[in-house]
């Protein structure tokens, strides 16, 4: 197979790949043609139909796995297919997990680490909190599978368990660093600051905002399926349920980031902090991973980073 991340331009290719999107589109003269995203997991690729009529153009739609012929071109800078031939792949023709972009660590092991900081927290109705969602089976295969973004950061198979890891690993550090903290709850609010978006964003591939994700989004998502398991345990302290749902809502940190509230209590404000950190470096880390070392380009402005970045001298 021949990755979308190796092509160049002048090249003719005969390929399957996942059709991300498609739209019918028409020419400034007013004749149609087709917009189609491909993927695979290394990338995705603009490709244009633009006959679609013509012979050889066979029906195929968003999400269909698809197999194409044409020509890699440039545009503006940017490599393009112009698509000669296309029809939708029939199964046994490919291997889903080469068109899902994915961790690059391993899944079971993340989850194992996961696992070890639930049995860390040491109060009663936390921990037996965190045992309802972590140690179901069914939610485990989502959790592993989903992603953290549809595209801003850990947009990839995995990338909802890798960050909430990571945001769990800094809060654990804040927890060492600063005594005051309630290490409980700042751990159990980390593992669970994210939980919404196996809501908001439905599956791989479709990595797409659900009704619920418009409507809601996933940190009002998160903070009401949290209080629903905790009204299934008997005696849970309200004190403590609220102080746990505030932190949830406040993981942004300021309103116009989407946070309900801002943050009140000091284990919510280190977690705001825990969640900025973990993806802006990963932000930065997917901008710059395919840039050469000697490449000391600017990369262009960020919208997350508000800022225009490039590589660090060797």
């Amino acid at each position: 197979m021949k990755y979308i991340e190796t092509l160049r331009e002048g090249e003719r290719i005969n390929e399957i790949y996942l059709c991300k999107f498609k739209q019918a589109a028409l020419t400034k003269a007013g004749k149609p043609y087709d917009n189609v995203i491909l993927q695979d997991k290394t990338g995705t690729l603009d490709a244009k139909i633009w006959d679609p009529g013509s012979v050889g153009i066979d029906e195929f739609d968003a999400l269909d796995y698809v197999a194409v012929t044409g020509d890699i071109t440039s545009f503006q800078g940017n490599l393009q297919l112009s698509i000669k031939r296309a029809r939708k792949a029939h199964e046994g023709e490919y291997e889903p997990k080469e068109y899902l972009p994915t961790t690059d660590k391993d899944v079971e092991e993340m989850y194992g680490q996961l696992l070890k900081y639930v049995a860390s927290v040491k109060n009663p109705y936390l921990n037996r909190l965190l045992q309802s969602f972590f140690d179901d089976a069914d939610f485990a295969a989502k959790f592993k599978f989903h992603s953290a973004a549809k595209s801003v950061h850990h947009g990839f198979v995995g990338g909802l368990l890798e960050h909430t890891l990571s945001v769990t690993k800094n809060c654990d550090y804040f927890a060492q660093n600063y005594p005051f903290l309630n290490r409980d709850l700042l751990l159990t609010a980390a593992m669970f600051h994210d939980i919404g978006k196996l809501k908001e964003l439905s599956a791989f591939p479709a990595n797409d905002y659900t009704d619920a994700g418009q409507l809601l989004g996933h940190i009002m998502i998160g903070a009401e399926w949290v209080g629903e398991k905790i009204r299934a345990i008997d005696g849970f302290p309200e004190v403590l349920a609220n102080e746990l749902k505030h932190c949830i809502l406040a993981h942004h940190g300021e309103l116009e980031y989407g946070s309900p509230k801002k943050p009140a209590l000091v284990e919510a404000l280190a977690l705001s902090f825990a969640d900025n950190v973990d993806a802006k470096m990963e932000t930065m880390r997917e901008l710059l991973v395919n840039v050469a070392d000697n490449n000391l380009e600017w990369q262009g402005f960020n919208r997350l980073l508000d800022s225009n970045v490039r590589k660090t001298s060797k």
